[in-house]
């Protein structure tokens, strides 16, 4: 079946939770998220091969975690100077967070990622929406579907191994799998191999008992881990949210200028918990 084909006979319909424990296993986090807001899917309008009527994707919305460093930057610091009571406030009704996207592996890479992300965003009906996401270079389909990418500051311990790992032809996109690049070093020159260790155990020199850590495949693991682990923030103003300057509430004043007034009544319905885990 074509590409394009496959894409007319999805369509993404409300769902729950039954629908992302279809696919979790699918998904490289195995912990499930919380404050959890909304949840739809990717389902086949007929019954669809192998695939029967079961969702083809799953995105799941939750409430979003108040300590988020580039939330500042990426608002320019809306939410930034308030009391904490009023932060959380403005930050429970207006702000929800992507948790989850998960496509069935048979259907990857054709787009239905960027198109869930896009197609429900404005379905929840706030002011912003925000995701982070780890790796976005090497899938950035956040940005594909109109989320705007904020990077966090790289330590310059991580980016001299980044930089080591690449002198030897171990590129950035090769280090979110393990196994692959542990194969690389194995296969490294002397020379090259000693390059590589004297920048790993600088880079392990602040991380406790891993430190003595013995070359190989664990260690590795542990290594890639934290090179890789670092979050990119995304952000989608909700363009329906612009409204005149006296719908600013409680972000009147030094933050007017930004481009989404924000009404402290928030969006109508029922509402979560203050604080939510980081999912």
């Amino acid at each position: 079946m074509r590409t394009c084909s496959i894409q007319n006979e999805l369509v993404v319909v409300d769902g729950d939770m039954s629908d992302y424990r279809q696919l979790a296993a699918c998904h490289y986090r195995d912990n499930r998220p919380t404050g959890i807001k909304a949840v739809f899917t990717l389902r086949p309008r007929r019954s669809l091969g192998s695939l029967g009527r079961r969702p083809a994707g799953v995105i799941v919305y939750a409430m979003p975690n108040p300590r988020v460093q580039l939330r500042n930057i990426a608002t320019g610091g809306l939410f930034a100077g308030l009391d904490r009571q009023t932060e959380l406030g403005l930050l429970n009704h207006h702000v929800r967070c992507i948790a989850r996207v998960i496509i069935d592996p048979r259907f990857r890479g054709i787009g239905l990622a960027s198109r869930l992300v896009r197609e429900t965003m404005p379905k929840m009906s706030v002011a912003i929406v925000e995701a982070l996401a780890v790796m976005p270079l090497v899938n950035p389909f956040l940005e594909k579907a109109g989320m705007r990418a904020f990077e966090p500051q790289i330590p310059v311990e991580y980016v001299e191994l980044i930089e080591a790992l690449s002198a030897v032809g171990i590129e950035e996109n090769d280090l979110v799998d393990p196994e692959t690049t542990q194969s690389k070093l194995n296969r490294l020159a002397i020379a090259a191999a000693g390059f590589v260790e004297t920048r790993v155990q600088r880079f392990l020199r602040s991380h406790g008992s891993r430190r003595t850590m013995p070359a190989g495949l664990e260690r590795t693991r542990y290594v890639l881990g934290k090179l890789t682990h670092r979050p990119a923030y995304y952000i989608w103003f909700n363009p329906l949210s612009h409204r005149s300057s006296a719908s600013f509430g409680l972000c009147a004043g030094a933050n007017s200028h930004l481009p989404v007034p924000l009404d402290p009544e928030g969006p109508k319905g029922p509402e979560g918990p203050v604080e939510v885990q980081p999912s």
